[in-house]
């Protein structure tokens, strides 16, 4: 398994994590743990658009990874 390949699981369960999150803000009634879900997914969210970010670096620099 390459690294681009590892990268892109690891932002597709950022992704996965991301909706439950939403998912468990949008149901709870407690608004303190509507504000941890919340932060929960803004930072799941600006974790995976860095290694978005990452990844096309690693495709730029090494064009065999591209596409995998």
């Amino acid at each position: 398994m390459t690294v681009a390949s590892k990268v892109k699981q690891t932002i597709a369960a950022l992704k996965g994590i991301k909706s439950t999150l939403e998912i468990y803000a949008v149901q709870s009634q407690d608004e303190k743990a509507v504000s941890v879900y919340q932060e929960g997914v803004r930072v799941a969210g600006e974790v995976a658009d860095d290694l978005g970010k990452r990844l096309k670096t690693l495709e730029f620099e090494e064009p065999e990874y591209g596409g995998l």
